[in-house]
Order: C-alpha cells, then structure tokens, then sequence
C-alpha cells in the first residue's frame, strides 16, 4: 500500500498594486519576457491582471517573490530600462542573500560616457568596488569574466576625474604561455602591446579615445609591463646623501639612513638592483647634475602648475626635449631644506675659522694672521676668544697673538696656530684655502656660521636692476669656491659660480694676480648670511630671493648597472648628487596589477613596495590560470598567507556567481572548478593507496 504524501505549507496569496500603467509595462517586457523569466525564476505562481500581480504559494516562496518584485520596481523608479540580465541578477543576489538590496548594487553608478553606465552588477562585484573605496590595497581574485580589471580601471578612472590621484598606472607581466618577449617578432611595443591590449580597450571604453594619446603623452596614465616598472633607478656609482654625508649609492641596504626632501633622516626601506640601464645625465642651471635612468621620478612644477598650487611626477624621459619653453626653462625642482647631519667637534671656532679663510692666506709660522678692514671682526674675534689678542701690525694686518705666548722660559704653543696645523689649514696661499671636511659635514649652526665667516670677510650684497638681492662672494680658490657651494647647498640655498679673469700680472709668477670666482647665493628667508651689522642690515632692507632649481639639459650618459631605493620619506624624496632632489615610487597614483597570477613572489613584492603616499593599489588575477614555467610559485597564491591580517590591506575572492560574460562562461568556470576537484581527489586516493602498497611490500621482505 503506498504511503500518502504530507501535505505542503498552506497555499496564500499575496497582492501587489501597480498603480502607473507605464511602470507595468516597463515590469512586464515587451511580450511579457520579463514576465515570464519572473514566472520561471520563482516557486509561487504569479498572476497579472490589469494593474495588479498575484502571487500565490507558500509564504516563504511569496515572500521571496514579493520582494524580488519590489526590487524590480524600485530599479524602474530609479529609471532603469528592465532586461532579463537585470532580472536573473537580482535573483542572484536574492538567493545568496545578505544585507545588500539588489536595486542599490544594480544603480551604483562608477562612471558614465555618452549613454554608457559601468556599475556592478552583482553582489561580490559591489562588494570588490566598495573594498576599493576603503581600503589601500586591493587584491581581486577570481575567474575570468567576473570583472575584476574592468571594474578597477573605472575605479581608477572616477578618482582621477575627481581628482583625488594625479595619475593611473597600468601594467601586466609580460608572460603568456611560456612565450619570451625577446623572441616575439617586431620592435618593443611590438612586443608588448598584445600583453597590455586588454587595458588599451577598457581605457577606450571609459574615455574619449581623443583624449588617451594626450593623457599618456602627459604621464597621466601610463601603461607599462610589470618589468618595466622596476626601472626608476640611479647607477651605483652616484651618491645618495646621508647623516654622516654622502655615500655611494650602491652601496646602500635596507635600514640604512638617508636625507629627505625636508632635510631629516629617512630610512631606505627597499633596495632593486636593476641591471644595466641606459642612463642620461640631468643638470640643473645651477650647474648641479646626477644620473638617473629614463624611468626614474622627478617631482617638479611648470610656471602653470605653480599658479594653480600644485607639482607633478615625472618620468626623465618625458621631459627630455622638453626642458624649455622659449627661452625660459620649464621644470623647477623641490630644494632640500637645510640638512640635518650628525654633529662632531671641532678644534676651532667655526665662525672664526670662516673669517680666517676668508682672508684668504693662513701664515701659520707660529703666530696666525688676519687680514681685515673691519673693527668689528676684530672685536669679535677678540669676544671669541679668552687667551687670544689681535695685534695690529698694518692698516688691514693683524695677528692672533697667545696672551700667554711665554711663561718663564717655557714657549707655549697658540691655540689657533694648533687647531690650524690639525686642520691642514696651516700655510694655505690664497688660491688654495678649503673647509675642512669636518666642518662640511657637521650640524647645521657649525655650517652656518662657517659660511657667515666666509661672507662677513669677503662677501656682501649685491642689487642688480629689477632682481631682488642677492649674495656674492669672492675667492681666488676653487677648492674653496666648491665647498662655498656645498655649504649653501646643504643649508638649503642655491649657489652658482663664474670667473673674474686676473688683470695686469703673469699668473702663476709671485707678482702676478689670481682669477678670482665670484660666486652668487640666494638663501632661504630663515638662514641668515651675516653676523656684522652693516652688511645683515643691508640684506635684511632689500631682502633675499628665493632659492629655485630648473632643469637645465638632460643627455645619454651611456649604459650603467643600477638600482633603485624606497625610503620610507611621506613625499618619497630623497637628496641624491649635489643636494638634487628626487625619488622613485610613486605617489598620487591608482596602480592596477592585471594578471598577477603570472608574477612571482619576488615581483610581487617589488610591485607592492612600489607603493607612494596618496596611491591606491589594486591587484586582479585567476590563481587557476597561472602561465608561468614549471616549478615556479606564482605571487599571487602566497600573498594571501603574507599579508592576510595587514591592515588596509582587503582580499575580495570573486567566484562564478559574479561572471558578467555570456551565461555559459559561468557554468565553464563551474565544470572545471568540478573536474579539479575530483582530479585532486583521485590523486589523492591514488597517492594513498601506493603508500600502502608500498608499506606491504616493505613488511614482506622484514
């Protein structure tokens, strides 16, 4: 006897009332497609008659579909055109269920363009979109079709609209199926353009094709293969400026110390050798210069970009040929601040020592000499030092004579003399003083009062028609007219030098006069140059001007082996050759890594600690279709286990549910995810069943 069924939940019925024919319309499809996939798609039968549905089954499947329904019509409220996709997604995310209303996720507009709205269209992709809005860096995982770059790049694109970045940057490895770049036909962008096409044809999508050229021709977006963004790189033989001065840029390591754009220690937190590059030397009018590769950064303003309050990154090759406007030099760097270097004593009085080598001879036999118009050096000298006198011997000579020079019949040395002949300074002619480098690269106070030495003995003010005032000063020396430069570089000033041809004399013969260097100096306003009243008073009624750099010229410089730094600096900058100012990460930036399943870990890293102040990083891939060559772990399946519990840091796992393609590739992604599935447990029964197999053979032969 067969057993009679339980009886279903009771049957109910539930009414919805539309009361606007045109909404019934737009709810219904044209022929009643909508309709019927609403019919299809729900457990309760639904009926339409006049402008009122019925819905009739059980409460659950009612209400299930009661809301799908309510969904539908607040997408229409919101002047959404109904299609079957809007449809089948909104079941979709109905059955998975959680907080988020359909209607929200399918009217979350990114970006709009002549008629077109990109927006996501299921839950993970707006759950992906808004992981974007919170967090620094993104990884977007998961199958092909799901929307995963598409949906970045618009991202990318709505903040450089909204101007919350300055810049987008693109880029992919450059591996497919084990091809090498190297043996692909035709030039380099030959080469890479099939790897980076994909993101070509979503730009174009998203804005005017016209205005591409002229964004990328700017350095606003750039696209580039993964490799290529390693290379902002300086050789190994430049220098890099640090607390105790400067070192040579190879030999740089993680931990290390170096000097930022606001003139404090900053740490380098990543180190890239780069192999050999192409590198080109840029030099500043100033007469300052360095070597960089064509990829590395620059931070600088144009004559418009200081009107509008702003400056830019740029690549060095970007401003190659561009480094005039006319006759007006185009790109003016950041000047380091003053620089913090670590202190050491000192045998001499610095400010002394200044005045000392201003005067350009040191006779150092036992008694030093100064030569001098001025009373007030002379009275400073004398307050500077307790044991010390100046006896005058001319209208302009003096010496430094020891109070103390005899006790008995015991000659006691003077102080100055000893602290001269430590130095090196003992016997200088005037076309050979120096600073000693124990001043050079000393603290601030002790470099500035060298210099203010230097300028009260032989320097001044100087006023020229329609320019602000400057400084100049005046040596015979070119040793010490490069570390008069040093000093005013290192305090944050620019320095620039000529030559006063000697007049009447033979040069080089005891009669004969010296070329001398005049060398002009603009300060910034808080570093003042003097100590002797007449002159600070002099420069304080007309005023400084203001330190500038421009880049003057850049030119091949052959090829070099390099490498780059990140240092941990809130701008990125570091101080490099003659207190020039650069970096090379990047900031103000939305970087997109596609395809990250083809990069290493090593890559990976590197992309990652790419990262600059203000940028946002999103990186996509599929780690079930990874192309690199055997035995080789893709960065992309570690990095999870690296970075799982770092803050702001955000991992969004797409799956088939969230494929935006043809239907079909959803149910592809699903069948192979199956068969994977059973693979692996086939091979691990296989794998097992050998073990024991094995293990029986082993106990017979005991």
């Amino acid at each position: 006897m067969t057993g009679t069924p339980p009886p279903g939940p009771p049957r109910v019925q539930t009414r919805i009332t539309v009361p606007d024919p045109k909404i019934m319309v737009n709810l219904l499809g044209a022929g009643d497609e909508i309709l019927r996939l609403v019919e299809r798609s729900v457990n309760s039968d639904v009926h339409v008659r006049g402008n009122e549905i019925t819905i009739t089954g059980a409460a659950a499947d009612n209400a299930l579909a009661e809301r799908l329904f309510g969904e539908l019509l607040e997408l229409i409220e919101k002047g959404e055109t109904l299609t079957t996709d809007a449809v089948r997604r909104t079941v979709g995310m109905l059955e998975q269920g959680g907080t988020e209303r359909p209607a929200e996720v399918l009217t979350l507009n990114i970006l709009s363009r002549r008629g077109r709205t990109i927006r996501p269209k299921t839950l993970g992709q707006k759950r992906y979109v808004d992981a974007i809005d919170g967090h620094t860096i993104v990884f977007g995982i998961g199958p092909a079709g799901t929307g995963k770059t598409y949906l970045a790049m618009a991202k990318a694109v709505q903040a450089l609209q909204a101007k919350q970045i300055s810049r987008i940057i693109l880029t992919r490895p450059a591996v497919e199926a084990g091809e090498r770049l190297g043996f692909l036909p035709g030039t380099l962008n030959d080469k890479i353009d099939p790897y980076l096409r994909p993101l070509y044809d979503a730009l174009h999508d998203m804005l005017d094709p016209e205005t591409i050229p002229r964004l990328m021709a700017a350095g606003t977006i750039e696209v580039a293969p993964l490799a290529y963004m390693r290379g902002r790189a300086q050789p190994y033989d430049a220098r890099v400026l640090t607390p105790e001065g400067f070192k040579r840029f190879g030999a740089l390591q993680v931990g290390d110390l170096v000097i930022g754009s606001n003139g404090e220690p900053t740490p380098v937190i990543g180190v890239y050798p780069q192999g050999p590059k192409q590198v080109y030397r840029v030099t500043t009018q100033d007469g300052a210069s360095t070597l960089c590769c064509g990829e590395h950064l620059w931070t600088v303003s144009t004559a418009e970009d200081e009107r509008r309050g702003r400056r830019r990154t740029l690549e060095t090759q970007e401003m190659i040929g561009q480094e005039r406007r006319g006759c007006d030099r185009r790109y003016e760097l950041p000047v380091v601040a003053a620089v913090r270097l670590e202190p050491q004593d000192v045998p001499l009085d610095p400010y002394v020592l200044g005045l000392l080598l201003g005067g350009g001879s040191i006779s150092c036999g036992t008694t030093p000499t100064l030569t001098t118009a001025d009373p007030e050096i002379t009275r400073s000298i004398g307050d500077d030092f307790d044991d010390i006198e100046l006896h005058r011997t001319s209208e302009r000579a003096y010496v430094l004579r020891h109070t103390d020079g005899h006790q008995g019949a015991v000659l006691v040395a003077n102080p100055v003399t000893v602290a001269l002949r430590e130095l090196g300074l003992a016997g200088t002619e005037p076309g050979t003083g120096f600073v000693p480098a124990r001043y050079l690269q000393n603290s601030i106070d002790v470099r500035l009062a060298v210099l203010q030495g230097l300028l009260d003995s032989d320097g001044g003010s100087v006023v020229e028609t329609g320019r602000s005032c400057r400084l100049r000063y005046s040596t015979s020396s070119s040793r010490l007219r490069d570390d008069v430069v040093h000093l005013v570089q290192s305090l944050g000033g620019v320095a620039t030098w000529r030559v006063r041809e000697a007049e009447g004399g033979t040069p080089g013969l005891a009669d004969g006069r010296l070329d001398a260097y005049l060398v002009e100096i603009r300060l910034p306003e808080d570093v003042a140059p003097f100590r002797l009243a007449g002159k600070r008073q002099r420069y304080e009624e007309r005023g400084g001007a203001r330190p500038m750099r421009f880049i003057d010229s850049i030119v091949p410089a052959g090829v070099r082996e390099t490498m780059c730094i990140q240092v941990a600096a809130e701008d990125s900058l570091y101080v490099t050759d003659d207190f020039l100012v650069t970096h090379n990460t990047l900031n103000d930036a939305f970087i997109i890594l596609d395809e990250a399943q083809n990069t290493t870990p090593e890559q990976m890293k590197m992309f990652l600690t790419r990262l600059g102040f203000g940028s946002k990083i999103v990186v996509t891939g599929d780690v079930t279709q990874v192309d690199l060559p055997g035995g080789t772990t893709s960065g992309l399946r570690v990095v999870r286990d690296i970075l799982g519990g770092v803050d702001d840091v955000h991992f969004a796992q797409l799956s088939s549910a969230d494929v935006v393609r043809h239907r079909l590739v959803g149910k592809i992604v699903d069948a192979y995810a199956r068969w994977d599935a059973e693979n692996q447990q086939a091979q691990g029964v296989h794998a097992v069943a050998g073990r024991s197999a094995q293990g029986n053979r082993g106990g017979r032969r005991r």
